[in-house]
């Protein structure tokens, strides 16, 4: 346990970030659910306005250094080649 008040606070502020950073990845494996829910049911529109959310989301997330910039960037690399290559598919 902390025993300095720098200490006591560094553990409060660590507790408030945690509940944060969580709520905010949270919310990215929420919306990459959507897509990829899109994207199987082959709805198009749909899922290209999904990830163009899920982009903005990422970008804002990266912004706060709760993920680091080239995981983000890699999700979005990952999924959409898997946008494009559902809508290869379907044409």
């Amino acid at each position: 346990m902390a025993n300095s008040l720098s200490a006591k606070k560094r553990v409060r502020q660590n507790a408030k970030r945690n509940v944060i950073n969580r709520a905010r990845k949270s919310v990215v494996k929420t919306q990459v659910k959507h897509l990829e829910t899109s994207i199987s049911a082959g709805e198009f529109e749909k899922a290209d306005e999904q990830f163009r959310l899920l982009t903005k989301k990422l970008d804002k997330i990266t912004a706060t250094s709760t993920m680091h910039k080239n995981t983000a960037a890699r999700m979005k690399s990952r999924l959409a080649r898997r946008l494009s290559n559902a809508k290869a598919q379907k044409a």
